[in-house]
């Protein structure tokens, strides 16, 4: 490049910049993802003291960000997940509110003492921390931008700096925190409206898989199914293999065994560990028993039959993600076919045994036998055979 606002040290093309600038938002997002949101939001993974100050350094050049704040506001979001608590939530603030002002919620959220002392525990709190990261916190974007200007060139570093502000907020603080919680695909059945914006975690390192990190946020790997890219992971696989990483938890696989003829503790203890899988399932019974339904009632009753096809993308939501207007509509049509009536209220009981926090061991093992037994005599057949299935975690 020539002229004196492109002077640098190196003197790079518009796409080696544009590739440098690729580079240093990809170290931004891992540092983010690894060390910000799995290993000090969630203890997913412990990290070596060399890594993890490496990482806290590098956001503190890029984006000024500090670990207690980022950490804090995190939590408060799963604590208060979509209530008008929630720092950033697109259902009670609007979508467009979150997704291009996040950067400015997450700033005022981060300011608040109350967030800080209650959710900020077990943050880095060293001399480092109080001294310089925490207390000067422009200083490290602005010795980061002099670093692009000297190497780069004043309108080439400019631009690079500016698209490693940029992208943190944007993508992190707006798109997850925003679309991850409005539009997607969902595996899990979580009490909020969680989504997973696409299947391959590029992007943001795998934060996309957003509703499968709702369903199990202390996992260090996000992403669940075979088709699913968690960037970040291969990135945590790397350095556990160096030696220099520690997986502490990750999202549960069930496992099975023969259906046991009464629920045990054992059993109960593997349904409450794997209840997501348990409603996942829940929904392909609940997906059978509507296309068994319908097609007698089309023979039968054809105006009942349309009106259940109309409510079917509700059957498979959680029931507090519907509106009032819907959970009214759906209170009308279901008793049109016993079976779909039945499983819909049996599903929402069997959600209700690990909410239940007061109960004793005993008494959920006695409510959960209870469900199964109902369960077996429903002549229901999809239900049957998923009575069966629960019986069947080990």
């Amino acid at each position: 490049m020539d002229g004196a606002l492109f002077s640098g040290v190196f003197d790079l093309s518009w796409w080696g910049c544009a590739i440098v600038a690729a580079v240093l938002t990809h170290i931004t997002i891992v540092a983010v993802t690894v060390f910000l949101h799995r290993h000090q939001a969630h203890h997913a993974l412990d990290l070596h003291p060399a890594v993890s100050h490496f990482f806290r350094l590098w956001l503190w050049l890029t984006t000024g960000m500090v670990t207690r704040e980022w950490a804090a506001v995190h939590r408060k979001h799963h604590a208060k997940c979509e209530t008008p608590e929630d720092p950033h939530s697109p259902q009670v603030l609007g979508l467009n509110r979150v997704l291009w002002g996040g950067v400015f919620l997450y700033a005022r959220e981060a300011h608040k003492s109350e967030t800080l002392s209650r959710y900020g525990h077990g943050t880095p709190d060293d001399w480092l921390e109080r001294h310089l990261y925490s207390k000067f916190q422009i200083l490290g974007i602005t010795l980061m931008g002099s670093a692009d200007v000297f190497l780069l060139g004043i309108v080439p570093g400019a631009l690079i700096l500016v698209t490693q502000i940029v992208w943190i907020p944007f993508w992190a603080a707006g798109v997850i925190n925003g679309i991850g919680h409005f539009w997607g695909y969902r595996h899990w059945s979580t009490p909020d409206s969680s989504t997973n914006i696409a299947p391959w975690g590029i992007l943001i390192g795998g934060e996309e898989l957003h509703n499968n990190h709702h369903a199990y946020p202390t996992s260090a790997k996000l992403s669940y199914k075979w088709y699913e890219l968690d960037v970040g992971w291969l990135y945590i696989r790397i350095l556990e293999g160096l030696g220099l990483a520690r997986v502490k938890h990750v999202a549960p696989v069930p496992r099975f065994t023969a259906p046991r003829p009464a629920i045990d503790p054992q059993t109960l203890q593997a349904v409450v560990t794997n209840r997501y899988d348990v409603l996942a399932k829940y929904a392909r019974s609940l997906k059978h028993a509507f296309t068994e339904e319908i097609g007698k009632l089309r023979k039968s009753s054809p105006a009942d039959a349309r009106a259940l096809e109309a409510v079917k993308p509700w059957l498979h939501r959680d029931e507090k993600m519907l509106r009032a207007a819907e959970l009214a509509r759906l209170a009308e049509v279901l008793p049109k076919s016993r079976a779909l009536h039945t499983m819909v209220a049996m599903r929402r009981e069997l959600a209700a045994v690990w909410g239940r926090s007061t109960a004793t061991r005993e008494q959920l093992v006695s409510q959960l036998q209870e469900w199964c037994r109902r369960a077996d005599a429903s002549g229901i057949q999809p239900l049957v055979e998923f009575s069966q299935r629960l019986r069947s975690y080990a």
